[in-house]
């Protein structure tokens, strides 16, 4: 290309040069304000939810279906789940001061509530916390977080919350950052809402709730025999009447008293099971449905599940109940970086709020630590009780070490620094008298393997020259060593003996 750059309309020439330092490139290109779409008018995004837009219902319509047991069993399984796992607080690269501050605070919480409110999300796509802060000391802290029903915000084109106040009209109000915190799930640019679970079950819990009332009225009409009174043709409505009220005290009763000119025949509503097995069929979908959309399986609505079967299906899939914990844990962690910004600096590493399962985290300490310890890494006991959630007394108190014989003494204080001394001592002894004395002990045997022109003559000849090895004055000189040694000893243990 002859300039390197391009056509951005068909008066305007940008180079490729000029871009490259152009801050339009931090810019988004592709937004709502852009596109050429009638119906997105206004400030005000509505939720992009398929039940929602053909119900034209706020997320209010999902509360509704939490009354519903299958459903609000399911509800309370998957909070459950979550709430089972371990949590604390993980350091990380975050000063210790900033991580007692936040541990502190973690305390004064209602960290149950709070985790249980924030749970809300995966059920409504979104669940905005309201931060409510208090000024403690020199600093500033939430006093809690409050979960504020999500039908009360909506986004924006912007993709910013705003609450629906009074005062602002339709355009809502814009929520402050630092005030407001949002879990979501699987939200997007396109969808900032995110996902609701509970968008799965609505039709599944509609159907399951007209099919069980026809399935009563089924069950009222046919399930009881029809009793059929026969009257003479010629009777007056009175004596109808009368007939009916005694049929209707027979089928209540069994009792019932008739004219004897009149008749009385039972008739079962045979052929009505099939029938029946429609209706049943129909629920069994629907719970099917719903425990796959919160559960993550059906095995306890199944007529095939056996016991085993049943109870591992009535557990939350552990994906779920990961995913269910990390929208917990970002929330949280959406908090703490902001009162670490708030109170320490944006450029101060902030501890991170975590949820795991504490078999699978105990197996993988363990193995840790029992790799650290072979390789000769001692742990506290303080490691031990605050790692594995041992209490006082758990741990056997370290053995105390008996006081060490004379001639075995263990390593203290006083013998290292005899050995210093004695190290001093032997480093002393002339380094030339001792060079002198190993090249006369070895010089027959370099001589021999100079000689030696392959290696089974080199080998003839130095066994013959060991015999000639004159290493009478290198052993003397070991031996007044070794006698220095063992007798610095003896006179160190004495003397410990003494004190």
């Amino acid at each position: 290309m002859k300039n390197q750059g391009v056509w951005v309309s068909p008066t305007e020439f940008v180079r490729f040069s000029e871009a490259k330092r152009s801050s339009s490139l931090t810019n988004h290109i592709a937004t709502r304000g852009r596109i050429d779409a009638g119906s997105m008018g206004g400030v005000n995004l509505p939720n992009p939810d398929p039940i929602l837009k053909a119900q034209g219902k706020d997320i209010t319509v999902y509360r509704d279906l939490r009354s519903a047991a299958l459903v609000g069993g399911n509800v309370r399984r998957r909070k459950s789940a979550v709430l089972a796992l371990e949590r604390d607080l993980k350091r990380a690269n975050a000063p210790t001061k900033v991580d007692r501050f936040i541990r502190d605070w973690l305390t004064d919480l209602d960290l149950d509530r709070i985790i249980r409110e924030l749970l809300d999300a995966p059920l409504f796509g979104y669940q905005p916390v309201e931060l409510m802060w208090q000024p403690v000391g020199l600093f500033t802290v939430p006093e809690d977080v409050l979960g504020k029903p999500a039908e009360w915000f909506f986004y924006d084109q912007d993709n910013a919350l705003r609450f629906r106040s009074k005062e602002a009209g339709q355009d809502g109000e814009l929520c402050d950052p630092m005030r407001f915190v949002v879990a979501r799930q699987d939200a997007t640019y396109a969808n900032p809402y995110g996902f609701p679970d509970l968008s799965m079950c609505f039709w599944p819990a509609v159907f399951m709730k007209g099919g069980l009332k026809f399935w009563v009225q089924f069950t009222e009409k046919y399930g009881s025999p029809w009793v059929i009174g026969k009257h003479p043709r010629g009777a007056t409505n009175e004596e109808t009447d009368l007939l009916l009220d005694s049929l209707e005290a027979m089928v209540q009763d069994a009792v019932a008293a008739i004219p004897d000119d009149s008749s009385v025949s039972i008739v079962e509503a045979a052929g009505k099971a099939d029938s029946a097995d429609v209706y049943r069929e129909l629920l069994e979908y629907c719970r099917s449905e719903i425990n796959v959309a919160m559960l993550g399986q059906n095995q306890t609505t199944e007529k095939e599940s056996n016991r085993a079967s049943a109870t591992a299906g009535a557990e939350v899939t552990n994906d779920i109940r990961d995913g269910d914990a990390g929208i917990v844990a970002a929330a949280l962690n959406g908090v703490i970086r902001r009162i670490v910004d708030l109170n320490f600096g944006e450029s101060v590493a902030a501890p991170l709020y975590d949820l795991w399962e504490q078999d699978e985290i105990d197996k993988t300490l363990a193995e840790r630590d029992k790799n650290l310890t072979d390789a000769g890494v001692r742990f506290t006991p303080a490691y031990w009780m605050r790692t594995y959630n041992l209490q006082e007394g758990d741990l056997a108190a370290p053995e105390v070490a008996t006081a060490p014989t004379a001639e075995f003494a263990e390593a203290t204080l006083k013998p290292i620094l005899d050995q210093v001394a004695l190290d001093q001592v032997i480093d002393a002894l002339p380094a030339q008298l001792l060079q002198e004395q190993a090249e006369k002990a070895i010089a027959p045997l370099i001589e021999a393997l100079q000689q030696g022109r392959t290696e089974t003559e080199a080998l003839g000849l130095l066994a013959e020259a060991y015999p000639q090895m004159d290493d009478v004055a290198l052993q003397q000189t070991l031996t007044k060593l070794m006698f220095m040694a063992d007798m610095w000893g003896r006179l160190t243990a004495a003397a410990d003996r003494e004190d």
